[in-house]
Formats: structure tokens, C-alpha cells, sequence
């Protein structure tokens, strides 16, 4: 049975001190970054968990939510392997101080609204449009999918760089090592991947629940390499034959002797 992923849960908004906090469902397992930190996970593993976070994603979308900053941080993996999105929406809700002596893995920028000229995520998972301060939408959170599941299979992030700076340059100007994907990644997987973090929005894909779907085609995908690589019909025989018509031809052993023209008065 396939699992879907979802959200946590959020039981109220609540102040106390001056200080207002979300009480969210508590999620048991560890987070994504912290799995992926042991290595690269195995690419059947990896899709198991990318189909459910794109459920998550999918769910949010349908009812008019952006995350606008998903990384493996805040997608949480149960004892049971499943996967758990958190911190949805929160960019909306909250303003928390920002500051640019944060790590460049980690900070996260974040505003009200989506209006041009704000930097809204995390650096090393932004899309070209968050990173140039334009308004984001759901294909940003396409572009946050690719990045995540590129992690899983490599181990590491698509875009980096030293500084936050050098990180956004990336984003905006580089490509991924696409070599650094595992050999057994399915050629569909790599297409998807291509198509989630093509960098001009109108270019990429633009729903994620094309991703799950690709996902799903992908389990059948070993059957149509064999098949496509199985054997074929020899062309041995027909060589031979058209082999043996030539060099009869070219000894007279074959001929082609036309048929008499008969005139059918001196027939009788």
C-alpha cells in the first residue's frame, strides 16, 4: 500500500509573554536533513518518500497554500516512514527579525506576503524567482521538491556555494551535477528533475502532482529497459541470402532470361 504524506497538524494560534507561538502537532521520528546527513538513501527509498511529499505539497496547493521554503529540515520522517511537511505557510503568518550572520544552509528570510523585491527562504532551496525577489507561487515549491529529492539521491545540495551570496549566484547561474546521480536513477526520474529545476518558472513544471505521477511510471520503468533491450529477430539469415543473390549475380550462375515473345499466328 502506498503511504501519503500530509501536514502537521496545527491545534491553535496562542500568545504568551508578548510572544505568539503555533501549537503543532508533535511529529515522532527525526527530520529529513538528519537522514540524509548518514548518506545518500537508496533510490526506491527515496522515491517511496519524494511520492509522499509530493502528496503534501499537493494537498496544500489544492487549498491555496505555498510553502515557499521546503528543504529537508522541515519535512519530518515517522519511525514508520512517513513523512510528515512542517512549517507551512508560516511566511504569512509570522515576522521574525532577520540577519545576515546565519549560515548560508540556513537562513531563511521571511515576510507576510509575496510582494516583489522581498527574499522569501532558505538560500540553498530558493528558486530564481524567490532569490531575485519576485512573487512566488506553486511552481516555487516545485523547484523546492527538485531540490529535495536531488538531496536524497546524492547527498547533497544542488545548489552551494561559501557564502549566501555565492549560493543565490548558484541558483540563479548554475546546474546541477547531474552526474553525481546514482547510475540505477531511472531515465524518468532524471527527466523530472530536469523539469523541476528548470529555472525559468514558465518552463517548469507546473503542478506537483505531475511529479507524483512520474514517480508511479517510474516502478515500471526497469521492465520497459529490459523489454526495450531484449533480443530481437536475427537479420542474420536475410544478410546471408542477400549476400548469396549478389555473388550469383556476379558469376552468372543467376540468370534472368527474359521470356520469348511468341507471336500467336505462327501458333497455329
Amino acid at each position: 500500500m502506498r503511504k501519503s504524506g500530509s501536514r502537521a497538524t496545527i491545534h491553535g494560534l496562542h500568545e504568551a509573554g508578548g510572544v505568539r507561538f503555533l501549537a503543532m502537532e508533535l511529529v515522532a521520528g527525526e527530520d529529513l536533513a538528519a537522514r540524509i546527513a548518514r548518506g545518500p538513501l537508496a533510490v526506491d527509498a527515496a522515491l517511496g518518500l519524494a511520492r509522499q511529499i509530493a502528496n503534501a505539497l499537493a494537498a496544500a496547493h489544492a487549498n491555496g497554500v505555498v510553502h515557499r521554503d521546503l528543504k529537508p529540515a522541515n519535512i519530518r520522517v515517522t519511525t514508520r516512514d512517513e513523512v510528515k511537511v512542517l512549517d507551512f505557510g508560516l511566511a504569512k503568518a509570522l515576522e521574525p527579525p532577520t540577519t545576515n550572520a546565519e549560515a548560508t544552509a540556513a537562513p531563511t528570510s521571511t515576510s507576510p506576503g509575496t510582494a516583489a523585491g522581498l527574499i522569501l527562504g532558505t538560500a540553498a532551496y530558493m528558486s530564481p524567482e524567490q532569490a531575485r525577489g519576485q512573487a512566488a507561487d506553486r511552481r516555487a515549491d516545485v523547484w523546492g521538491f527538485g531540490c529535495v529529492l536531488y538531496e536524497m539521491l546524492t547527498g547533497r545540495q544542488p545548489f552551494r556555494g561559501a557564502t549566501i551570496s555565492d549560493t543565490l549566484a548558484a541558483v540563479l547561474r548554475a546546474e546541477p551535477d547531474w552526474a553525481a546521480l546514482p547510475s540505477e536513477t531511472p531515465a524518468s526520474i532524471r527527466r523530472l528533475l530536469d523539469r523541476c529545476l528548470e529555472k525559468d518558472p514558465e518552463r517548469r513544471l507546473h503542478d506537483i502532482t505531475d511529479a507524483r505521477l512520474e514517480i508511479d511510471d517510474a516502478g515500471r520503468e526497469p521492465f520497459e529497459r529490459s523489454y526495450a533491450a531484449g533480443p530481437r529477430p536475427s537479420r542474420l539469415p536475410w544478410v546471408l541470402f542477400g549476400a548469396a543473390t549478389l555473388a550469383a549475380l556476379a558469376t552468372g550462375d543467376l540468370l534472368l532470361v527474359p521470356t520469348e515473345a511468341v507471336d500467336p499466328v505462327s501458333r497455329r
